[in-house]
């Protein structure tokens, strides 16, 4: 089995890749839908959670709120390390067991989609990190159209993220996102041929 991490900041592109990716026989496994979740009621996580910052980030139903939660955590520094220390371990833990999983399955190719592959230290459930980038004028203008933000509260996600210059940093294939959806798909198709156990894993 071959495992790529796909990484990249908001607005990047991540998930088109892994679509793309998905329409060429890999099987995906998105962190943050393994993060909702490690959040469910009376799961692990859940316990931790309501422990750590009390009952009042719960919604009536007894989920977690995660606009409450994220008044507190993003407010102070210390509450958001103290959230990561809980939810980051968990969250890798679920996905390496997929991958497992996936394994025993006989999949061949697997890809992991996580914006905080790299923050969180999760590489090391990958054989290779691939970094989507993408201009920030083309990340404003799709996140713009997308999520219905302001200019200013998209450059401020942008700007608290890690720097693309840094995840680069750690890229074994960097996917350039610019131009159309024709040349992205291009450009992940011609990533997949040169990487040579991308190719064993399609035997």
């Amino acid at each position: 089995m071959f495992v790529i991490g796909l990484t990249g900041g908001i607005g990047t592109g991540k998930t088109q890749v892994s679509d793309i990716l998905a329409s060429m026989g890999a099987a995906v496994i998105n962190a943050d839908q393994v993060g909702h979740e490690a959040y469910l009621p009376n799961t692990k996580t859940w316990h931790e959670i309501v422990a750590a910052f009390g009952r009042g980030v719960l919604s009536d139903s007894g989920e977690i709120d995660r606009k409450k939660l994220g008044g507190i955590v993003f407010s102070d520094p210390k509450h958001l390390k103290r959230l990561n220390s809980i939810t980051h371990p968990r969250i890798f833990e679920m996905i390496k067991d997929r991958i497992g999983d996936l394994d025993r399955e006989g999949s061949k190719l697997v890809v992991v989609e996580a914006a905080l592959l790299i923050e969180a230290d999760w590489t090391s459930l990958a054989d290779k990190v691939w970094v989507v980038t993408s201009e920030e004028e083309d990340v404003v203008a799709r996140l713009a159209a997308r999520n219905q933000l302001s200019e200013d509260a998209i450059r401020a996600r942008i700007a608290s993220q890690m720097p693309q210059s840094e995840r680069i940093r750690h890229a074994d294939v960097i996917i350039s996102n610019h131009g159309d959806l024709g040349q992205l798909r291009s450009r992940v198709q011609e990533a997949w041929q040169e990487e040579p156990r991308t190719r064993d894993a399609r035997t």
